[in-house]
């Protein structure tokens, strides 16, 4: 973000006689004032995102899986909000090394998801068993929401993926009631063909545990679900994804699962047994961890993870 400041106009000389020594001064005063001008319109540097206060959610106990599509929790106050929307990427952006890829983000849960309980309670089809369409996710003790994390990391996500020339598309946007249910998810990248798809999440595990993992597929053949093609793509996605999260954020992988590597292997997750393109999922850090929870509600760190997700796919996608 840019910081416009106060405009100066230089001040205009007078008409009356001047000594060539008070002629100069006038003139360095003149420049000085219209440098700090152009300063301050071109605009000082920003932290790479802000946070405000988010609407408000019920208070409710705070429940959380490690182990699910979504980890069961109720918001229960006020967090840091999600960037708005950003616009679509410039006109250059048509002719950058991306063009042509399909990257769809998969930003996990929706705000409004404790309003439906009912609706995301459904249990669908994830083809090894059935599973409730969505869960509400987790939050931060402070009550700073996970669905609002990531939707912030996901518009992130996509300004810079636009930049480098890639169609990008989100299966939600905060832009409807509810969900979509995990099932749905799984077929918007599907259908959009896309190159890479990444489900953003935050984890919701005990204290003291910290770090981030990106949760692989493995190789399932059950009913409606078969990810033997896209497992060596997704491994290759999550390995590049990992290396990039930690060399951009300075995070360090989960001191709780994936034995310090970062990557986890995961055969129910309804969203990646029912995907026939690349996909894996992250969770960023531990939103129940002080310390952690301390990065996830920065908007300067959300930018560094946005940039980590996005050079891992980047390199994937280039070779």
């Amino acid at each position: 973000m840019s910081y416009t400041g106060p405009d100066f106009d230089p001040p205009k000389p007078r008409r009356s006689r001047r000594t060539p020594l008070l002629v100069a001064l006038a003139a360095l005063v003149s420049g000085g004032l219209l440098g700090w001008a152009v300063y301050a319109a071109m605009g000082a540097p920003g932290d790479g995102g802000t946070t405000a206060g988010a609407p408000a959610a019920p208070s409710g106990s705070t429940s959380a899986s490690a182990r699910d599509d979504g980890k069961k929790a109720t918001p229960s106050a006020s967090g840091p909000a999600a960037a708005s929307p950003s616009p679509s990427g410039s006109p250059d952006a048509a002719s950058g090394p991306l063009k042509g890829r399909v990257v769809v983000i998969d930003p996990g849960h929706n705000p409004g998801n404790f309003e439906h309980t009912a609706a995301i309670n459904r249990p669908v089809d994830i083809g090894t068993n059935s599973k409730e369409c969505d869960t509400t996710g987790t939050s931060t003790n402070s009550g700073y929401a996970e669905a609002r994390f990531t939707l912030d990391v996901a518009h992130r996500l996509r300004d810079l993926l636009q930049q480098q020339g890639a169609t990008v598309k989100l299966t939600q946007d905060g832009d409807r009631p509810y969900g979509p249910c995990v099932d749905e998810r799984a077929r918007i990248g599907n259908t959009a063909h896309a190159d890479a798809v990444v489900s953003i999440h935050a984890d919701g595990a005990a204290a003291g545990n910290r770090g981030f993992h990106v949760i692989l597929p493995a190789s399932v053949h059950a009913g409606a679900a078969d990810t033997r093609p896209i497992v060596g793509p997704s491994r290759e996605l999550g390995e590049r994804i990992a290396g990039s999260f930690v060399r951009v954020t300075g995070s360090a992988p989960s001191n709780y699962i994936g034995d310090g590597t970062g990557l986890v292997t995961r055969r129910d997750l309804g969203g990646l047994n029912l995907s026939t393109v690349p996909k894996v999922f992250i969770e960023c850090g531990n939103m129940r961890d002080s310390k952690d929870a301390a990065l996830l509600t920065s908007g300067a760190w959300r930018q560094k993870a946005a940039q980590g997700i996005s050079e891992g796919i980047v390199s994937f996608l280039r070779g």
